[in-house]
């Protein structure tokens, strides 16, 4: 099933992912499967739109390959300079806080395979929390430090031709999320679509 079949047919749960960046992340993560061995890892879900998304995909194409989410479940973190906007007052710590139980609800009510879930700060991942192979990331983490450790972890365990997805990269109301991509990638590497910074790793 194509992902706009899978967009027609499914209700979006939240308001924090619209269709067209569900669009661009279930495209590119179609264009992975075939080709790439690899775990689909997923760090910041929320109350699980996009990974229930990801869970539609992976069942269509018959894939059996491990997905793991990764989650404070305690909202968002304290902001540090590097988050500072002025169009972004309304993202604070605490915000956007949904338990582990609301997410696994969300997969109850959808009659899906909830993926690996590992509650926890980024910075916190252990090692052995990690897959070996990573073929496909997205990061939803807002602020700079929080996509900093996520990078920190996924990097080093993506595969060649992986593809890498940040969420809000060029928003401006979360200004972090960026600067901690460029510690690592420059701008002319990351293509830009609907607010979301796209990498395919072909080092």
């Amino acid at each position: 099933m194509k992902p706009t079949d899978l967009l027609a047919k499914y209700p979006i749960v939240s308001e924090q992912v619209d269709k067209e960046q569900l669009a661009v992340i279930l495209s590119e993560l179609q264009q992975v499967l075939p080709d790439l061995d690899g775990a689909i890892v997923e760090f910041g879900c929320y109350i699980g739109t996009t990974s229930l998304f990801i869970r539609r995909l992976l069942n269509s194409q018959h894939d059996q390959r491990e997905f793991h989410v990764y989650d404070s479940f305690a909202g968002l973190p304290d902001k540090t300079d590097e988050d500072i906007s002025r169009v972004g007052e309304q993202f604070k710590a605490g915000a956007l806080k949904v338990s582990k139980r609301q997410f696994l609800h969300e997969f109850q009510k959808a009659n899906l395979k909830p993926p690996i879930i590992h509650k926890g700060w980024f910075k916190d991942v252990s090692a052995d929390d990690l897959p070996n192979m990573i073929a496909f990331a997205f990061l939803d983490g807002d602020f700079y430090e929080s996509i900093r450790d996520s990078l920190r972890q996924v990097l080093p365990r993506m595969q060649r031709g992986g593809v890498l997805i940040i969420d809000d990269y060029s928003r401006e109301a979360l200004p972090g999320a960026a600067k901690a991509v460029h510690e690592h990638f420059q701008p002319e590497a990351i293509r830009i679509s609907h607010n979301l910074g796209i990498i395919r790793l072909d080092r």
